[in-house]
């Protein structure tokens, strides 16, 4: 039986040549199924049986400092991993199923952030979304599902800011994602009393003039975001929502009044991740944004019905438009 960390390497050699964004285990009575999320489609890469995945398991544990002697609850931990140069992020996560444990896998390369025109299919969406990082103040949201980019363009966003202005930055992650130059980037830690409130309160202490927020989760990380914009910070952050629309309602559920939005908010952008047709295949993906924000944004925030098809922005548009340009298949146009 080959030695796990042998098998690990092996393993993650082929994730990173197939440029694959996760790694699932899925064990099963006899044998463990793996597979590679690749351009946002899960794909097959082999069965191992059991008893070698139990080693894979407790090395990856034991690597990322989880206790290897804990099987009945979920557990997290990050390995740093160098291969051919680069730098790799591996954030693990077990779950206990069926008197085994599954793990995945998230894999977050360390390299330079893409640059803002080979994240998006449309240039001048991103340059929108710079223009609403001139204001001094207010609220900045991404919103989308696991997986759509949303912390990749915050990261690029704010590489590009600070290329152009000495602004001070201040980042509240959970985890860190990537190491960003010029940038102080705060790890939350509940167990150590480092929350996203808590670090938002000393990061409001160290004078910033910008403010990112990972992830708004709940009603007390939204209203303390809400407070520093609104005392003179631009505030970035994300908000899982399926669209524009969706994130203002997913903020009212939070406790957020209309007033407040309308005194704080800057814009909205909703990303989706599309499969790039390059010389007919998908070779990569590219971000389209649904963009809310002006008289629109307005419009929304007082619960003014509006016809999402008829904005230039909305996904089903931009997804038609990347059609006639040739940037997508149909099929990615009528099944996405």
């Amino acid at each position: 039986m080959k030695q796990p960390s042998h098998l690990s390497e092996k393993l993650l050699q082929s994730a990173f040549e197939q440029d694959a964004s996760d790694i699932h285990f899925y064990p099963q009575k006899e044998a463990t199924t793996i597979y590679f999320r690749i351009h946002g489609k899960r794909s097959f890469y082999q069965q191992i049986k059991n008893p070698h995945y139990n080693l894979l398991l407790t090395y990856f544990k034991f690597t990322a400092g989880m206790d290897i002697g804990e099987v009945r609850r979920p557990q997290s931990g990050t390995i740093f991993h160098e291969h051919s140069g680069t730098s790799y992020s591996l954030r693990l996560s077990t779950l206990p199923v069926n008197q085994a444990e599954s793990l995945a896998i998230r894999i977050l390369p360390q390299q330079a952030s893409l640059s803002l025109d080979q994240l998006f299919l449309f240039p001048h969406q991103y340059k929108q979304i710079e223009q609403w990082m001139l204001h001094r103040a207010g609220l900045i949201l991404l919103s989308g599902p696991t997986g759509s980019g949303k912390t990749t363009t915050l990261y690029s966003l704010l590489q590009a800011i600070i290329q152009k202005h000495a602004f001070q930055t201040i980042t509240l992650e959970d985890p860190i994602e990537k190491t960003i130059q010029d940038i102080l980037q705060v790890q939350v830690n509940e167990k150590a009393g480092i929350t996203y409130q808590t670090g938002l309160k000393a990061a409001l202490r160290h004078d910033p003039d910008i403010i990112m927020v990972g992830e708004i989760r709940d009603a007390q990380t939204a209203k303390f975001a809400l407070e520093a914009a609104l005392t003179g910070h631009l505030v970035l952050s994300t908000v899982h929502a399926k669209h524009t629309i969706g994130t203002i309602h997913r903020l009212k559920e939070m406790g957020f009044t209309t007033i407040e939005l309308e005194q704080s908010l800057i814009g909205i952008a909703s990303l989706q991740l599309l499969p790039v047709i390059i010389g007919n295949h998908s070779s990569r993906r590219a971000a389209i944004m649904e963009l809310l924000d002006g008289t629109h944004l307005e419009l929304a925030l007082k619960d003014t019905s509006l016809n999402k098809q008829q904005l230039s922005h909305s996904f089903q548009n931009l997804k038609r438009k990347a059609y006639a340009y040739g940037f997508i298949s149909k099929h990615t146009l009528q099944t996405l």
